[in-house]
């Protein structure tokens, strides 16, 4: 029997406890779909998609009949192909609290390149015109209005939606048209999960009290550093990099230090060139680690797990 989930015990819980550190831990995601689904979600989103006229296997009496369509299972599995060939990361998105069945469903198109950053809405008649949106066929309205993820897909992991809502519940209150719920992000144990688009600004352990004055920091430009866990618009080594040069004192600006230069000094060693406004660089060399922790790094991981950590050598500024 599997064992009932208690939150004070859960992966979330034991992160906070052991104080896991939230540095350079965004997962890379340069661009985004965001695919509005008001059904429940099973654990792989992305099979939660399914065609809406589905034909007939051969064989079968009738569509719609006692026999499955492998191509409504296959609709999740051919959109997750053309993302990856793309390089998008799809999720699942969904208001908080009731949902008004009579707006048409949206889908998202984010890019988080640095210099690209753009947020694209349109209207999602049926699942399968996902399919129209990634050959090109629908591009969409441009908007100017960020938008903030919150991971509540509790069916990957039951930390995501114990977190995660209280999360939601207070940004939606004060930022409805932001706000959405969403499928795994990565990062479990570091729940309550928040991804800022377009900048594609990940934050984690964030408790609701706190969900605004993110929300209100990013409006005038800035970080939030204490709660940051790093770009996915940039490799791991950057992120890193501009943690440390951050805690240095260096700039809080959303577009600032931006990688001019990253060097492969070793196999698990870089230096990176970080450009400050105007002619100014910061020059940070940091390497990474992996460390083996007696804990499970998700609710339904096992014991012992690797983690990667980074450490810092040199910081200089010119």
């Amino acid at each position: 029997m599997a064992e009932r989930y208690r939150a004070e015990t859960g992966c979330a819980a034991l992160a906070d406890g052991r104080g896991d550190s939230l540095v350079a831990t965004a997962p890379p995601a340069e661009r985004w779909l965001l695919i509005e689904s008001r059904a429940p979600w099973s654990r792989n989103a992305l099979t939660s998609l399914r065609h809406s006229s589905p034909e007939p296997r051969p064989g079968s009496a009738e569509p719609g009949g006692p026999a499955e369509d492998p191509s409504a299972e296959n609709l999740g599995a051919e959109v997750a192909r053309r993302c990856a060939q793309l390089g998008y990361r799809p999720v699942l998105i969904r208001r908080y609290g009731r949902i008004d069945r009579s707006v048409p469903r949206r889908w998202g198109l984010v890019d988080c390149r640095p210099g690209r950053e753009s947020v694209r809405w349109g209207v999602l008649p049926s699942d399968e015109h996902l399919l129209e949106v990634l050959d090109g066929a629908d591009s969409g309205e441009v908007s100017q209005e960020p938008v903030y993820l919150v991971c509540t897909h509790g069916r990957h992991d039951a930390c995501c939606a114990v977190r995660g809502r209280p999360v939601t519940a207070a940004l939606a209150a004060a930022y409805p048209e932001r706000t959405w719920e969403c499928s795994h992000v990565g990062g479990d144990r570091f729940a309550a999960n928040v991804v800022v688009l377009p900048h594609g600004l990940f934050y984690g352990h964030l408790a609701a009290p706190r969900a605004v004055e993110l929300a209100k920091h990013y409006d005038e430009g800035l970080v939030v550093p204490d709660l940051f866990r790093g770009s996915g618009a940039f490799v791991p080594p950057v992120q890193a990099a501009q943690h440390f040069a951050r805690a240095a004192g260096h700039s809080l600006v959303v577009d600032d230090l931006r990688p001019r230069a990253l060097r492969q000094l070793a196999g698990n060693h870089w230096q990176v060139d970080l450009a400050l406004s105007g002619t100014g660089l910061v020059t940070v060399e940091v390497s990474a680690h992996l460390d083996t922790v007696d804990a499970k790094l998700t609710c339904a991981g096992t014991a012992p797990a690797t983690v990667r950590r980074f450490e810092l050598h040199h910081i200089t500024s010119s």
